[in-house]
């Protein structure tokens, strides 16, 4: 073993206890749902945003705070309503007048302006508010009267939406969806954890995370994420899956039959990037076939989209998706 792989293993040990510390720290106000957690993880160590999607009392809230909290991170809250504006979330100009009575505009920063942003019930926001976080989420800036204003690093989004009140809501665009780097089904807990729920939150003391992670110390894991190998086999079935899910591009006649669009090279690229983040998560410094199956669903499912099927006998998409990565794999 070089030099180089010496030092890049080392790196790996030393990012794996810090990542079980950041897991140890959300445990504390987040019981159970290790899958969502990993997968929330996953999509920051990989530089992107998530959406986190399930019924209220979920703890969504709760595990975005955490993992702030766990991560180091400073973060922000806005909730998403219909009558939000723009400037509410990116800020505005207001007009200064000074004393021998010049004027001059002066910009004050909205909330956007943070390291780790919750997006809260984004869905209930009009799509021109909506769209104001288009620009930050992949650019990491926003412009204001032709103005470029760069947004600290890290940033990050983690937004929230309810699947079961869809009244006064807006369903995202699919631009907007394809920024979300991972889609989190967030679903109810087992017995054991919510009995545990109902013991521990309903006391006098609620454990509340601390930060086992800087700022600093996220960048420095999200680079190495970039430097971790990935096998001809892992980057062969990414690339099988991606292709076979295009309804332009598939053998498959299920998908040239139901899918109406299928995922863009930026799908294949959020795979890729969170397969090596869940890798590393889970104490390896290459990804692996299990990852990919692992994650399809999540990086695929609001990439893509179904045909109407007036039959009622197509499948579900989670259920084509799972089955296209088995065949890839």
């Amino acid at each position: 073993m070089n030099t180089e792989n010496k030092a890049l293993v080392a790196e790996a040990e030393q990012a794996v206890e810090s990542l079980n510390a950041v897991k140890t720290e959300i445990a504390k106000a987040v019981f159970g749902q290790e899958q969502v957690i990993e997968l929330a993880l996953s999509a920051i160590l990989a530089g992107g945003h998530a959406l986190l999607i399930g019924a209220p009392g979920l703890a969504k809230t709760r595990l975005v705070e955490a993992t702030g909290t766990a991560l180091g991170l400073d973060g922000a809250r806005i909730q998403f309503t219909p009558d939000l504006m723009p400037s509410d979330i990116i800020g505005s100009e207001v007009l200064d007048e000074a004393a021998s009575g010049e004027r001059s505009f002066r910009f004050v920063k909205g909330p956007v302006f943070t390291q780790l942003l919750m997006a809260d019930e984004i869905n209930r926001a009009s799509p021109r508010t909506q769209s104001a976080l288009l620009q930050a989420m992949q650019e990491r800036e926003v412009s204001v009267a032709g103005v470029r204003h760069k947004l600290p690093a890290p940033f990050h989004v983690l937004a929230t939406q309810n699947p079961i009140e869809q009244e006064g809501t807006y369903p995202l665009p699919e631009a907007q969806l394809d920024r979300f780097l991972l889609k989190i089904d967030v679903t109810y807990p087992d017995l054991d954890t919510e009995r545990k729920i109902l013991i521990e939150t309903t006391g006098l003391e609620d454990a509340a995370p601390k930060a086992a992670l800087t700022a600093e110390g996220l960048i420095g894991l999200q680079a190495l994420v970039r430097k971790m190998p990935v096998g001809e086999k892992v980057l062969e079935a990414i690339l099988k899956l991606i292709r076979e899910a295009r309804p332009e591009q598939t053998s498959d006649e299920r998908v040239k039959s139901l899918v109406d669009w299928g995922p863009s090279p930026r799908a294949g690229q959020a795979l890729m990037l969170a397969a090596r983040s869940r890798a590393l998560l889970r104490g390896r410094l290459a990804p692996s076939l299990e990852d990919v199956e692992a994650l399809a669903e999540p990086a695929l499912g609001h990439r893509m989209a179904m045909r109407y099927d007036p039959t009622g006998q197509a499948p579900a998409l989670e259920d084509l998706i799972n089955d296209l990565v088995r065949k890839a794999a």
